[in-house]
């Protein structure tokens, strides 16, 4: 079983998730903001949070250049001034990691230039995630596989020959630290779209550990994907899903993630072990809940026990009702009164 180690956490498949917030552009381009959702992130038990290396200049100028902005909430006029304000700057992602390491939260971005994973390199963020739209991108996948890190690839929108090549890809730079992130690229997708069984088919098709990038409305996925083993959940974080941006809709507050957290340690614990065991407690259990042959009513020495002369009640501290045939035909050797539980020592 392959195993990672991120900061304090071990992870590695049905074992406790290791839980991204992704604020991505959230923050609505004010730092102290971001600040305080890494602050209650951390309260809530995350392991780590993470942001997006985009800025203008990832798209191409056709894309906002004289466009009136997607949300005029913010006062803006162009595109331009939008991507301007959502993005982060290198000088701001430093801010933030230096405030995630007080906070002693991990830190992570997803990079959209090969400068953005130079940048994350010197960093040293203990991962980095690619995003499923560079998964028919095999450049930037082997620049950012060389550079040793783990790395948290998620799969969206991947036919399974786009991601044999990307995996095939990093494989030939000798890094095998990898995690394979299912994914439905859709904001939000429809519960018929979410198909959690695709968790199980990279697992078996790929064999590397796999997690689930939740973009659907409420954690009820997120918990599920734990149920298939999922070894890291990633899910966008808000503080507020009724601000305006980008995808505050599809993003879970500090209260949903704080039931991530902690409802998935439960399933796991809950998933236990494949081959049948009956626990200390719930050996204990049988002596209550059980039953025991007893007569079924008064009985006297010499009596050749009938099935027509015994019960079976509760507790079971005498002889099991799946030991009938070592009572019916014996001899009593004394009598018995009716529902006094049968012992093998008063027999012949």
């Amino acid at each position: 079983m392959k195993k990672y180690i991120f900061g304090t956490k071990t992870v590695f498949e049905f074992g406790e998730p290791f839980i991204i917030a992704d604020i991505g552009a959230n923050f609505n381009g004010d730092l102290d903001l971001a600040k305080e959702m890494i602050i209650k992130a951390k309260e809530v038990g995350v392991d780590a949070v993470k942001f997006q290396s985009w800025n203008k200049h990832t798209f191409s100028p056709s894309l906002y250049r004289n466009k009136p902005a997607d949300i005029t909430a913010f006062g803006h006029k162009s595109m331009e001034e939008f991507l301007d304000f959502l993005s982060i700057s290198e000088e701001q992602l430093w801010e933030m990691k230096e405030f995630c390491d007080e906070q002693q939260i991990l830190f992570s971005s997803t990079p959209f230039s090969f400068h953005d994973v130079d940048v994350l390199v010197d960093m040293d963020v203990p991962f980095i995630k690619i995003a499923s739209m560079e998964l028919n991108h095999p450049a930037f996948i082997k620049y950012t596989a060389e550079k040793g890190k783990p790395l948290i690839l998620s799969t969206g929108m991947g036919t399974t020959e786009e991601i044999k090549r990307a995996v095939e890809t990093i494989t030939l730079t000798n890094n095998d630290q990898l995690i394979l992130l299912h994914c439905t690229a859709l904001y939000p997708p429809l519960d018929e779209e979410v198909n959690l069984n695709n968790i199980d088919y990279l697992r078996e098709v790929f064999g590397y550990p796999t997690g689930y990038s939740d973009h659907t409305i409420g954690y009820s996925m997120s918990l599920a994907s734990a149920v298939k083993g999922a070894c890291v959940i990633e899910k966008h974080y808000t503080l507020d899903k009724t601000m305006p941006g980008w995808d505050h809709v599809v993003s879970a507050t500090p209260e949903e993630f704080k039931i991530i957290v902690e409802e998935t340690k439960r399933i796991v614990k809950a998933l236990g072990h494949k081959e049948r065991i009956v626990g200390e407690r719930e050996n204990e259990k049988k002596k209550s809940l059980r039953r025991s042959i007893v007569a079924k009513r008064d009985l006297s020495a010499g009596t050749k026990v009938s099935f027509e002369d015994i019960d079976f009640k509760r507790p079971a501290t005498g002889i099991p009702p799946d030991q009938i045939n070592s009572v019916i035909g014996s001899i009593l050797n004394s009598d018995v009164k009716a529902d006094t539980l049968l012992s093998y020592d008063k027999f012949v």
